[in-house]
């Protein structure tokens, strides 16, 4: 069990930030890889329609992914907790509430989502020419759901743990099995956006496994034995009080995306579909590093304050957002500069290269902001303070991105140039409010309480 778990409290804030973030750093960036790997691979060997399909359904599938991270940065954030505060008993009962909550969960979606499937694909504009295979993708990824919210749901309490070289082996390890089934399912077969979706779910399901195999080796405290699935009322309370805000704030920034996919079918059709796919691709490329230091950030941040310690937090988030933003606006100066060079990595049609560099362009303003408001979010959520994130969230994708956007690019004819300018709008007005909140001095409180300190009562499984 010592060998999976590190202390985030103590030692050198740089050197441990830094130790703890490269293994993230890397899986986001291998992780990411073969995500674009999955658009190059379909673009360049299935055409524009089959990219178009991959990139709706798979937004689709994002969508569900990023509500099920918010719950598990609620269980990394108290997870964290538990492990500065020393409560051992805590960290096993949230471990077990939280695998038992998400499988769950996942079941749960996967019948709904197979139901309601076709519907939704209408619902949000889908070209007529992309929609079978729209659905194709979406049906095999939701059916590996399970695989999906298993992995994370692992990962995150790894995370937690202070262990972040772990997930990346395993995401090595599907990142490889992810190619080598796209190049054989996809350019061999040419089994379209249904072969890349399957290349997907069986290398999310051999990382999941991977994963279980590595904790039962290191004597985990939770040994996956049917009788060991259970759900604590206190630890379920509070994975709810600081996971639902942020799986809240997640669901609504990707539908807020979604939503802008309406926009883009309703502005450009199959090649505007596909342009915003690709630059999608790149553009999530682009963030892993800084989504890395900021769940680095959050770790450290959840131990620290778990440990009394508020100052060291802060301090993680400064150095952490230094980096962040060295990174980052590298990424701008380059898109600025070379944007139909990105595009035409996912292929070369004319039209698909045309919409994309108008769309890249004005998104890629959001690259010099997203950096501080990511750092600070991992610092706020590591202390807690999750319904302040929500509501920033719920600000920037509600009130800001999709009116933006929408005005920009449908009211102003701007186009894609007008609907990629939604990005960085919200994030700007999200820094202003987040800066404010920093200066009143309300971040330094750990919005947890006593929670992690006491000693669980001894009844309440369910």
């Amino acid at each position: 069990m010592q060998k999976i778990q590190n202390n985030l409290s103590t030692g050198n804030v740089l050197s441990r930030l830094v130790l703890f973030a490269l293994p993230i750093l890397l899986s986001n960036l291998i992780q990411s890889f073969y995500n674009v790997a999955d658009m190059l691979i379909v673009g360049n060997f299935s055409g524009t329609y089959s990219m178009s399909g991959v990139t709706i359904g798979g937004q689709l599938t994002m969508i569900l992914t990023q509500l099920v991270f918010g719950l598990c940065m609620g269980g990394t954030m108290l997870i964290g907790q538990y492990v500065g505060a020393g409560n051992r008993e805590g960290l096993a009962r949230v471990t077990a509430t939280i695998i038992t909550l998400l499988g769950t969960l996942a079941l749960v979606i996967t019948v709904l989502m197979l139901f309601f499937k076709g519907h939704i694909l209408r619902l949000i504009k889908t070209p007529a020419e992309s929609f079978a295979e729209s659905e194709r993708y979406l049906t095999v990824t939701i059916t590996g759901i399970i695989f999906i919210f298993g992995y994370n749901a692992l990962s995150a309490i790894l995370r937690g743990m202070g262990n972040s070289k772990a997930p990346f082996y395993f995401v090595l390890a599907a990142c490889i099995t992810n190619i080598g089934l796209d190049l054989l399912l996809v350019a061999v077969l040419h089994w379209d956006a249904f072969g890349a979706a399957l290349a997907t779910v069986v290398s999310q399901a051999l990382s999941m496994f991977l994963c279980i195999g590595y904790l039962k080796k290191n004597d985990f405290q939770f040994d996956f034995r049917p009788q060991s699935f259970r759900i604590y009322r206190e630890q379920a309370a509070l994975i709810f009080r600081f996971g639902l805000p942020q799986c809240i704030q997640n669901g609504v920034t990707s539908i807020s995306f979604l939503f802008n996919t309406a926009i883009v079918n309703m502005i450009g059709g199959v090649s505007a579909s596909a342009a915003v796919g690709a630059a999608g691709k790149f553009n999530s490329f682009a963030f892993m590093p800084t989504q890395a230091i900021t769940a680095s950030i959050s770790a450290m941040s959840a131990q620290n304050f778990g440990a009394g310690r508020a100052d060291r937090a802060a301090q993680a988030c400064r150095i952490g957002t230094a980096f962040a933003v060295a990174i980052t606006w590298s990424f701008f100066a380059f898109v600025q500069l070379f944007p139909a060079s990105v595009l035409r990595l996912f292929g070369s049609d004319p039209a698909m290269i045309t919409d994309g560099v108008r769309y890249l362009r004005s998104f890629a303003f959001d690259f010099l902001v997203i950096p501080f408001v990511f750092c600070i979010n991992g610092l706020l959520n590591g202390g807690g303070h999750t319904l302040f994130t929500l509501i920033t969230g719920m600000f920037a994708a509600v009130l800001l991105r999709v009116p933006t956007s929408y005005f920009f690019g449908v009211v102003m004819n701007w186009g894609l140039f007008g609907v990629g300018l939604g990005a960085p709008v919200a994030s700007a007005g999200v820094l202003i409010v987040v800066l404010i909140y920093l200066m009143s001095g309300k971040w330094k409180i750990n919005a947890v309480g006593k929670s992690v300190f006491h000693r669980p009562k001894t009844d309440g499984g369910t």
